[in-house]
């Protein structure tokens, strides 16, 4: 068993990337192979290795290629699932480095294509492809450009566990042989298969021929850089994640603080509509009771009036005896000066009798 191991960040940028034929041409292999294009010429844009990686949000050693034609590959080993979403980070690299371009002065149709490349050893989607790229589409697949070429935007995932490490060397296509000793070079020799593939396979005996330029201290080296990479990652992430959850904390208190306001102004509200209820009880009593003074008012009319009318007839009625009796006296009194005429007494005598003009007496009798 030797120290070699390609799925390590830095052994990956240093034996694809590093500034040497060897590496050259088994990165031109590699992109050859999962690109599914032939690839002539290719320049490591960002060779050096990193050298600072404490303050980094989310540690990466990406190879940045050029290709003859401008095409620019952005080229990343993703060993595991991070807390720090690997959904949102690819695409936000993929329209990063399309943005990267300088296009002052230029038409948009010189825009070069750009493809963000990036090998899983986790699953990711729910399909058997162990390559999928991704592109502009609409809902139902519907094309965003009209012709392929002119997508110049595209995201090529490599699932490395969808391969079937079992199956038979002789079946395996180029894709899978180099993704099997990806996973296994580390044995070397050992492994039958790997053997197998250094002794037959072209393209498999370019990344053996690189790996074996480097010495088991590089090695170890590497590895532990490695292991100081991810254990940084690891801290960011817990520290990203304890920010986050304190983020949510002072989300949760705010609401929180929100909702005593809240039940505070509710509190205040129905306070207000026990006092507003409270006043119009006070005002319906007193408007009974003004209606009661009214009823007692109307009552008391009612009586007076009761006693008026009661008056009135009374009153009506003494008028009445009264008439009666001025009648019955007038009666007597026409009687006794019909009387007093027969008697042979004068009109002016009667009056004078009487204490009445002669007109009064003269009316009596009619």
């Amino acid at each position: 068993m030797r120290s070699a191991n390609l799925l390590n960040d830095f052994a990956f940028k240093y034996v694809f990337g590093e500034d040497c034929k060897e590496a050259n041409d088994a990165l031109k292999s590699l992109l050859t192979v999962f690109l599914e294009r032939k690839v002539n010429k290719v320049v490591v844009k960002n060779s050096e290795m990193v050298k600072d990686y404490s303050k980094m949000k989310s540690p990466r050693l990406d190879l940045l290629v050029e290709f003859d034609d401008q095409t620019m590959v952005d080229l990343e080993m993703q060993l595991r699932q991070t807390k720090d979403n690997l959904m949102n980070r690819f695409p936000y690299y993929s329209a990063r480095l399309h943005g990267s371009q300088d296009m002052e002065g230029k038409s948009y149709s010189q825009l070069k294509e750009t493809i963000v490349m990036i090998f899983f050893n986790v699953n990711i989607f729910e399909n058997d492809n162990i390559c999928n790229t991704f592109r502009y589409k609409c809902d139902g697949d519907l094309p965003f450009v009209k012709e392929e070429k002119e997508d110049r935007m595209k995201l090529r995932t490599i699932e490395m566990p969808k391969v079937d490490l079992n199956k038979p060397l002789e079946v395996m296509n180029e894709q899978e042989k180099m993704i099997y000793y990806f996973l296994n070079c580390h044995k070397g020799m050992e492994d039958s298969k790997i053997k197998m593939m250094i002794e037959s396979d072209e393209v498999i005996q370019m990344l053996e021929k690189r790996v074996e330029t480097i010495s088991d201290d590089r090695w170890k080296k590497i590895i532990e850089d490695f292991q100081k990479l991810h254990e940084n990652e690891e801290r960011i992430e817990l520290q990203l994640e304890l920010e986050e959850l304190q983020k949510a904390k002072e989300k949760v208190r705010k609401a929180q603080e929100d909702v005593r306001k809240a039940e505070e102004d509710v509190r205040k509200e129905q306070e207000d509509v026990r006092k507003e209820q409270e006043d119009v009880r006070k005002e319906q009593e007193d408007v009974r009771k003004e209606q009661e003074d009214v009823r007692k008012a109307q009552e008391d009319v009612r009586k007076a009036q009761e006693d008026v009318r009661k008056q009135v007839e009374e009153a009506d009625k003494k008028v009445e005896d009264a008439n009666r009796q001025i009648e019955q006296m007038n009666q007597v009194m026409k009687q006794g000066i019909k009387a007093m005429l027969a008697n042979g007494m004068s009109l002016e005598l009667i009056s004078k009798s009487l204490s009445k003009s002669e007109d009064e007496i003269m009316e009596l009798l009619k």
